[in-house]
Parts: C-alpha cells; sequence; structure tokens
C-alpha cells in the first residue's frame, strides 16, 4: 500500500478517535482487518501514529492554537481539519517525514474531505508552525 492511501487510512482512525473519544486496541485491530492493512510496516505506522498523537496531543493542540487566528479557538476547528492537522503536526515535528510531503498529503486530504475553505485553512495553519518550529 502506498503512503499516501495508508496515511489517509490513518486520518480516518483518528477522526473516528475524535468522534468516539476513545480508540481501544480491540478497535485497531479491526479496523486494520478491515482496511486489509496485513503488512506489518504498514500495522506499526498506524499504530504509532495513533500512539504518537495520542502521547503529544497537548503539545499539538499547544502548536495549532498558537497559529490560528486572533480570536479562534481550538473548538472553532471542524473536527476533520483538525483531524488532518494532528496527523501532519505530528508527522512534521514528531516523525521523520519531510514538511512540504506532510503539508501536500494533509492539503489533499482536506481538499477531499473539508469544505471550500479547509485546504488554505490547513496550509496556512501548518506553514505557520513550519516556521514557528524551525523545520524548513
Amino acid at each position: 500500500m502506498k503512503r499516501t492511501e495508508l496515511r489517509e487510512l490513518t486520518f480516518k482512525l483518528i477522526y473516528s478517535e475524535m468522534i468516539q473519544k476513545e480508540l481501544e486496541e480491540e478497535q485497531i485491530v479491526a479496523y486494520l482487518e478491515d482496511n486489509a492493512i496485513q503488512v506489518e510496516e504498514e500495522k506499526k505506522y498506524v499504530r504509532d501514529i495513533c500512539k504518537g498523537i495520542h502521547e503529544k496531543e497537548e503539545n499539538i493542540i499547544e502548536a495549532i492554537t498558537k497559529n490560528l487566528k486572533k480570536d479562534w479557538t481550538i473548538d472553532r476547528i471542524d473536527k476533520i481539519d483538525l483531524a488532518i492537522l494532528k496527523l501532519a503536526v505530528f508527522e512534521m515535528v514528531y516523525g521523520k517525514t519531510p514538511y512540504k510531503v506532510a503539508i501536500n498529503e494533509a492539503v489533499e486530504l482536506a481538499k477531499k474531505y473539508g469544505d471550500d475553505n479547509a485546504k488554505s485553512f490547513v496550509n496556512g495553519i501548518l506553514a505557520s508552525i513550519v516556521k514557528e518550529e524551525n523545520l524548513a
């Protein structure tokens, strides 16, 4: 499976966790099986991303919040956009994904799943985080 497809499936799992408020190991196993993710390296990627976002969530949310426009709060962000941002921020800051790849993939997910303004919103927040975190 290509990394882009795997990232999209991981985004869907992150979004699902946000709706359900928790993610049990059994749910991850079922999700992997339902989506025919059988290669160990691919399973590890999904688990590592989900676990990493959970462990670093406070830092990820803080990074996103600091880069919102004045008078915006994290609660105002659409859950789809927030799931995309969490994935991209984790990959850029804590993962080994180059920031350009993470931003491009996030913008593509925003085009596909978000509203008309999602791609610009996601791109703007991530570009600000790249500058703030000195990732460039």
